[in-house]
């Protein structure tokens, strides 16, 4: 099953709740939330006070990306927020298996996030203890970016790891990622699409989210 999670980084700010009410109206399958802090990446947007104010808008999970670092200080800060689940990165966790075991303790859904070009053997041996993985198809920390093609034959090698282990976990791509090339994506064994500006930009949120939809099922 193909999950649609529009990422409210690309959202106005302004109108954030009626935003996400609007996607949640449109289909979404949960609310993507990107979490930056200036030192990881080269932004910085919002933290667990407004991720608590939007809880109360919406019954879509909560999927927060912490693209920060020292993400293990504040773990149960983003849980007590309303996060679902919670993806934190390899290039910024040195004690990866132990910021996985308490997001998973207080009974959240725990996810481990690759930028581009991090291999992943980075995170073969964790995957047995997560719910997903999430591969970046951008360099984060900015919206509207392009989607980078190598990042499609790393997605093939990810669920064909996952495959030779017997798991089963969730494969979510972030960046760039629109009608044109979703298919590529899904083909290529992610299940869980993240969709920014291609979302928040269309002028009829939900034909663009059932079209982004049919076309991850084409073929």
């Amino acid at each position: 099953m193909i999950k649609i999670a529009p990422s409210i980084l690309a959202s106005d700010f302004s109108r954030m709740g009626e935003e996400i009410k609007k996607v949640e109206r449109a289909g979404a399958d949960l609310i993507h939330i990107d979490v930056m802090d200036g030192h990881f990446v080269p932004n910085i947007t919002i933290g667990p006070p407004v991720i608590k104010s939007l809880r109360p808008v919406t019954g879509l999970n909560f999927d927060v990306h912490l693209m920060i670092e020292n993400a293990g200080e504040y773990i149960d800060s983003f849980i007590d927020a309303g996060a679902d689940l919670i993806s934190v990165h390899v290039e910024c966790n040195y004690h990866l298996n132990r910021v996985i075991q308490k997001i998973r303790q207080k009974g959240k859904k725990a996810a481990v996030a690759l930028n581009p070009a991090t291999p992943l053997s980075a995170v073969e041996w964790v995957l047995s203890d997560v719910d997903m993985v999430l591969l970046m198809s951008v360099n984060p920390g900015f919206g509207g970016q392009n989607y980078i093609e190598s990042v499609t034959e790393k997605i093939k090698d990810l669920r064909s790891m996952i495959k030779a282990k017997k798991l089963d976990i969730d494969i979510e791509v972030d960046g760039g990622i629109d009608l044109n090339n979703i298919r590529r994506v899904t083909e290529a064994g992610a299940n869980v699409i993240v969709a920014g500006t291609t979302i928040f930009n269309a002028v009829n949120t939900a034909e663009i989210i059932k079209e982004l939809r049919e076309n991850a099922h084409q073929g």
